[in-house]
């Protein structure tokens, strides 16, 4: 009797683990990276449900980089102790790592990334969100340009006033965008600044401070700002994991300036941080239900909110986030609603 008790017991746990991580129909038993794959692709070979890729994947210490993935390398599955576990073989073409007291360095570069870096480029390295107001205002502006020039181009002159910091000389220069608030409690959630260009300070006099440009995406305005580059390291290996924490959010914007939303575009969230969301954090989007009239009562009713796609974040903010759509399958829109998948 008990033991029969105990292997209920032991069946009600392994039913739980394989309720909690559910492989994928016709999944495979082993996969050999190739270049080009994403991260959230090769979850998708293996899972139902891509976002609790963290959950059975087992990193081996032995191996350099452990939690890198690069191509080339065999992903087998396993189970261990009854669970399912994703095991790493590093690939023949990576060489043999043995102990040395040479160094050895890995480019992460060659590390598959977790989403397609082409979609996010840009944010990765230029765009910016300033949680405070008030940083913008109190930030150094072009005053004027070379010759009085209202716009300027790269190889000009620019002067700019303010106080700068001479440990950096060189500077993005942004130009104040969206400013984003709470759609209920209306309190001020970040400015989107627009990446301008770059200059490098070559004289500074009093307040005034001539900067040479050297990149401009656009013409450099009077009262464009300028802020040191943010140190941050660029994280495009980051693993895709739920919230740990309930997140119930909106799509505040598109910063490329569409109004219908689909798989591989940008979106702005009115969660950071402070709500617990982390960079590889993948949402559920729901497509926010209209209001329709009732043909009976004459009453405005509100249709059910419908799942409606998938995005991961790449980016974090204090107050507001960056995420990438990974799927969708209708178009979605801003004020559409985020909550864990």
């Amino acid at each position: 009797m008990r033991k029969s008790l105990l292997a209920l017991l032991l069946l009600a746990s392994t039913g739980l683990v394989q309720a909690q991580v559910q492989l994928r129909e016709g999944h495979p038993e082993r996969y050999t990276v190739v270049a080009g794959d994403t991260l959230w692709d090769i979850s998708g070979k293996f899972l139902s449900e891509p976002w609790k890729w963290r959950e059975i994947w087992r990193a081996n210490p032995q191996i350099h980089d452990p939690d890198l993935i690069y191509p080339g390398d065999s992903l087998a599955l396993v189970y261990i102790d009854g669970q399912p576990r994703i095991v790493l073989n590093r690939g023949e073409s990576r060489g043999t790592i043995k102990l040395s007291p040479s160094v050895r360095s890995t480019p992460m570069v060659e590390a598959i990334p977790s989403i397609p870096l082409g979609a996010i480029n840009a944010f990765l390295l230029s765009n910016r969100i300033v949680d405070d107001p008030a940083q913008f205002n109190e930030a150094p502006y072009i005053v004027a340009g070379n010759a009085e020039r209202v716009l300027s181009g790269v190889g000009d002159r620019i002067y700019a006033r303010g106080t700068v910091d001479p440990a950096h000389p060189v500077y993005g220069i942004f130009r104040q965008g969206k400013t984003y608030t709470d759609p209920v409690t209306q309190e001020v959630l970040g400015i989107n600044a627009d990446d301008i260009g770059g200059g490098e300070i070559i004289a500074t006099e009093g307040d005034i401070s001539t900067l040479m440009l050297r990149r401009s995406n656009q013409e450099v305005r009077l009262g464009d700002r300028l802020f040191v580059s943010e140190e941050r390291a660029i994280n495009s290996s980051f693993l895709p994991s739920a919230p740990k924490t309930n997140i119930d959010g909106l799509i505040l914007d598109v910063p490329r300036g569409v109004t219908q939303i689909g798989v591989f575009d940008v979106v702005t969230l009115d969660k950071g941080k402070r709500d617990g969301l982390e960079e590889g954090n993948v949402l559920a989007i729901f497509k926010t239900g209209e209001m329709v009239r009732d043909r009976i009562t004459g009453e405005q009713v509100k249709v059910p909110d419908e799942r409606s796609g998938l995005l991961m974040i790449f980016r974090t903010y204090d107050k507001l986030s960056y995420g990438l759509v990974l799927h969708a399958n209708r178009s979605l829109a801003i004020m559409d609603k985020v909550r864990n998948p």
